[in-house]
């Protein structure tokens, strides 16, 4: 039995949602998919700007800066998605446990995994792993997943800038 299935996947899944936001709804639905989820989700009006929403109030817990702040926000989030726990054997992914209704749309299950995958990224890594890229201007998540704790960029690109950016400004002063 899988005991955390919505860890590691489920906030990168968010962090991809946030920083490329599909056009619709089969968009959200496909990045789904290639981030693991397998499960079918009922169609609802509303789906696209739904999971907007969810993404929104998880960049409210990406950008808070203390611990407290980020578990009161994912308490509620968790809160919003109010379903008891579940086993289930579907799409051949063994036993495993979900924080969901079952017929829930696809905003309603995003917003129960995302909360709880957070949540368990940040109990089981340090709440300091999440947040934004430190390259300015990148705006960026980042979900630090490094065996250090340390990732303070998205991306090698971002991080090659910023070392550009130390060493022109190390090797050429500012005149005053």
């Amino acid at each position: 039995m899988h005991l955390n299935p919505y860890g590691e996947y489920a906030v990168l899944l968010a962090a991809s949602l946030a920083d490329d936001w599909p056009e619709d709804r089969a968009g959200i639905v496909e990045r789904t998919r290639e981030f693991g989820m397998t499960m079918r989700f009922s169609a609802e009006p509303g789906d696209h700007a739904g999971v907007r929403e969810v993404i929104d109030d998880w960049l409210r817990v990406v950008d808070a800066h203390e611990p407290d702040e980020r578990a009161a926000l994912l308490n509620t989030e968790m809160a919003a998605a109010a379903a008891y726990p579940r086993l289930t054997d579907h799409d051949g992914e063994g036993w495993h446990l979900h924080y969901r209704d079952e017929k829930a749309g696809v905003a309603a299950v995003l917003r129960a995994v995302i909360s709880v995958g957070t949540s368990l990224h940040l109990v089981t890594r340090g709440m300091h792993r999440l947040h934004r890229c430190e390259s300015d201007p990148c705006t960026h998540v980042v979900v630090d997943v490094t065996r250090n704790g340390r990732q303070r960029y998205c991306s090698v690109r971002c991080a090659n800038r910023a070392a550009v950016r130390r060493h022109r400004a190390a090797s050429h002063p500012v005149k005053r």
